[in-house]
Formats: structure tokens, C-alpha cells, sequence
């Protein structure tokens, strides 16, 4: 009966929650108040494939089930983004009969990355993606170390581990674990002889702490790890990007499946990679795997194009406390060449946590906006004053203030005419996207 119940609360709670635009988290937290191991007594489908990680998640995921469909699954997922727990109690409840059967051949589950040893505390996915771990969010995370012992919880020993075989620290969890196949990049045309950015956190190896040497890397310090004691390194690699061409917009997965790039990331060609390795776990031929994944454009807003007057315009999500995802759309804008301005906003440091911690902005590159294509910088939002004295330590010199949104983004519509790219939050992208003609 509690079991019944509490899927009929969660259904009746999402239902009703999406009639007055809640979010997909509270069906969940009441079903679990009814009937804690819910997600103990329900039929889930055959294949549970988990992704987490501290960037990628929700774009890997949304690229897994896109595949998956186009191949002739039935596939349930979180999207709307609630990924804890309670999110994913209401995931699964609200795709299930009253009898408690998930109506899906495969559940598909974004986690976040700190919770995900509660959400699979009573069922465990057979493929699990963790797609990367390095600082992130230090208010809520600590450090990534703290992160990575997070997550072992949640890995049972018939799972199958697909991990970034560039990430000095997701590498870790292969220790001991049998069912690993791994993901990730040769040396190619985007490569680099050392580890870039304003910090290395990858200059002690994780496992042992004697001091980690490189081959090549890919950004910051992720790429062809070797620790100079215990023999931790990069291992050979089960799917592989073995070539990038970033002015053909195209990368070669294992040496023969071409893939087209909707958009020149580094990030993206990562995920690319991680659905690709997931789906072809699952079954998926690499044709179809190929086909859908070329020139996908994400539905989840992380990437969007605008004009804002003679502006043609691209948001650029970038993760507030999380320098990383800042650097990697910073590099972006620099590796085009071409006449532009950058708009960057931070009014909202933490949607949940309400912080006004902004040293994550002196862990980010700026200078590489200190380019001759890059024609102006505006910084705008709350923490405007904070960017400001970032960026007194650059060495660019095209740099302006504007606190107000709105002002910032009529002087721009106002001036010239050369490609604009907005780097923001998530959390903050409405906040310029409300005063801009979107496309597609």
C-alpha cells in the first residue's frame, strides 16, 4: 500500500507542479516521506546508465538520450535538471505504473556529483559515466578530492565504469573495479606540451603525491598524465577521438567515424565522446551513434545564438565557481579570430547556497581575452566591482563597468556591429537573453 501510495502522491504532485511551473524535485521528497526505499521496490529497466561529474552532465546526458531514441528506445530521464535525489525519485515514479514498472528500456539519470552515493543507495546503475572531477563550487564542494570519496559509495561492483582516462583524479575510481572501459583524446591538433591556466591541480598525482609529469594536454591539466612514483598514468583508451579539426568542424572517433561539431569546444567534444561511449556500451551501432551526434545542437540553453542589434551574439554558459568551464569558453572566443565583444555577467554567485564568494574569479584565465580580435570587454552584474579587480591584474586594457544588465546590454545594441559573446551562469543567462532577439 505505502508503495502504491507514494506513487500516486509523486504522480498526482508532478502533475499539479507543472500546472504552476514548480520545480521536479518536491513529488519526490513526498514520496520519499511515505515510503523511503521507494526506490527499492520499484522495476527499472534493464539498462541504468548514471552520469556525473563536475561539468558535462546535463549535455552528455541530453546527447545519450537522443541516440538512444533514434535507435528505438524507449528512454525516461531528468530533464528538467533535478538531480538529486528527490529529482530522481520523481523521475522514475512518475514514469511508472501504479504497480511500480518503469515504462522505459533505459533510465537515463543525471546525479549530481556530492549526492549520488544517496540516490543509489537502493539500486545501481549498469553503466556509469563520470565525465570529469576538478574544482568546482568550493562553497558546497571542498576540494575535488572530497568530491571524488563522495561518489565511491554510489559505485557497486557489477557496474560498468566508463571514465575520462585524461582526468588524473576520475581515473582513480578504476582502482580495484574490473568493469571499466575508458574515454578520451589522443594528441592532436588542440593540444598543448603543458598543463595551461592560472593554477595546476593536477601537479601531484592523486594517488600517491609525488609530482605528475605530462606527455600533452588537452586544457588545464586533463591529457597523457604519468606520476613520476606509483606508475599512475593515462591508460589506453576503449573509444578515442584520435583526430580534431576545429576549423572543419570535425573530430575522428577511433580513427573512422567522423563526427561534425555544432560548436568548436573542447567541452563538447568530451561529451560528444562520453555519449558516444555510453551508447555504443548499450548496443548502439556507431552509424547511428555518428549521425545523431553530428552537428547536435543542445536543447538544455547551456548554447545559444541571439542577434542584439547589428550584433549577431552567442551565449556562452560558463558555471559560476567553476573556473574551468570559464576557461575553456574563454579559450573559445580567443581560438576564432574574429572581431568581437565579450559581455561577462556575474549577478548570482550560488542559486542554492547564496554566497557572495567570488575568489573563483582569480582562478580564471582572463588574459586569454588579451587578444587583438577581441575589441571590447564589458563586465556587468552584482559582483561587477569583483570582476573589475580581477581584471585590473590582466593585461587587457579594453575593459569596461557596467553594473546594470539592462544598460549594458542597450549600450552594446547601441555600438558596432562585430560578434558578441556573453559569458554567464546558468543561473543568469535570462538575465540577458529577456533583452536579445533569440534564433532557432
Amino acid at each position: 500500500m505505502r508503495k502504491r501510495l507514494a506513487i500516486l502522491v509523486c504522480k498526482l504532485g508532478h502533475f499539479v507542479g507543472k500546472l504552476i511551473g514548480k520545480g521536479s524535485s518536491m513529488p519526490g521528497k513526498f514520496a520519499l516521506k511515505l515510503c523511503p526505499d521507494i526506490l527499492r521496490r520499484v522495476d527499472l529497466p534493464e539498462h541504468i546508465i548514471a552520469v556525473t561529474g563536475s561539468n558535462g552532465k546535463t549535455s552528455t546526458v541530453e546527447m545519450i538520450a537522443a541516440v538512444l531514441r533514434a535507435d528505438g528506445k524507449r528512454v525516461v530521464y531528468n530533464e528538467e535538471g533535478s538531480n538529486q535525489i528527490e529529482g530522481v525519485t520523481t523521475l522514475v515514479l512518475t514514469n511508472a505504473t501504479l504497480g511500480g514498472r518503469v515504462r522505459a528500456d533505459v533510465l537515463l539519470i543525471e546525479s549530481d556529483e556530492r549526492y549520488a552515493a544517496r540516490t543509489f543507495q537502493f539500486f545501481h546503475p549498469t553503466e556509469f559515466v563520470i565525465t570529469n572531477l576538478y574544482r568546482d563550487q568550493l562553497t558546497r564542494n571542498g576540494h575535488p578530492e572530497w568530491v571524488y570519496r563522495s561518489i565511491l559509495p554510489a559505485i557497486h561492483p557489477e557496474t560498468e565504469l566508463l571514465l575520462n582516462a585524461d582526468d588524473p583524479l576520475s581515473s582513480c575510481f578504476a582502482q580495484g573495479h574490473e568493469a571499466v572501459k575508458w574515454f578520451g583524446l589522443d594528441r592532436c591538433s588542440i593540444s598543448s606540451d603543458g598543463p595551461g591556466g592560472v593554477y595546476h591541480d593536477g601537479a601531484y598525482c592523486p594517488v600517491c603525491r609525488a609530482p605528475m609529469e605530462y606527455d600533452y594536454v588537452h586544457y588545464n591539466h586533463i591529457g597523457a598524465f604519468r606520476c613520476t612514483k606509483c606508475g599512475h598514468r593515462k591508460p589506453a583508451t576503449d573509444y578515442t577521438v584520435t583526430e580534431v579539426d576545429l576549423e572543419q568542424a570535425r573530430v575522428t572517433i577511433d580513427g573512422e567515424v567522423n563526427v561534425s561539431l555544432a560548436f568548436r569546444s573542447i567541452y563538447n567534444i568530451y561529451n560528444i565522446l562520453a555519449a558516444y561511449a555510453a551508447c555504443r556500451e548499450c548496443g548502439v551501432s556507431r552509424e547511428t551513434a555518428a549521425s545523431v551526434l553530428s552537428n547536435y545542437l543542445l536543447k538544455n540553453g547551456r548554447m545559444q545564438t541571439f542577434r542584439l542589434g547589428a550584433h549577431h551574439g552567442t551565449l556562452l554558459t560558463s558555471k559560476h565557481e567553476n573556473s574551468i568551464a570559464y576557461d575553456t569558453n574563454l579559450r573559445y572566443i580567443a581560438s576564432l579570430e574574429q572581431d568581437c565583444a565579450v559581455l561577462v555577467i556575474v549577478d548570482a554567485v550560488s542559486r542554492k547556497y547564496f554566497t557572495s564568494e567570488t575568489s573563483w574569479l582569480w582562478d580564471i584565465d582572463f588574459d586569454r581575452l588579451a587578444a587583438p580580435h577581441v575589441k571590447r570587454v564589458v563586465l556587468a552584474g552584482r559582483y561587477c566591482n569583483d570582476l573589475a579587480e580581477r581584471f585590473s591584474y590582466t593585461e587587457l586594457e579594453n575593459w569596461s563597468v557596467e553594473p546594470d544588465i539592462a544598460k549594458a546590454a542597450a549600450e552594446l545594441k547601441a555600438n558596432g556591429d562585430e560578434e558578441l559573446f556573453v559569458v554567464t551562469c546558468f543561473s543568469d543567462r535570462d538575465k540577458i537573453l529577456s533583452r536579445v532577439e533569440k534564433e532557432g
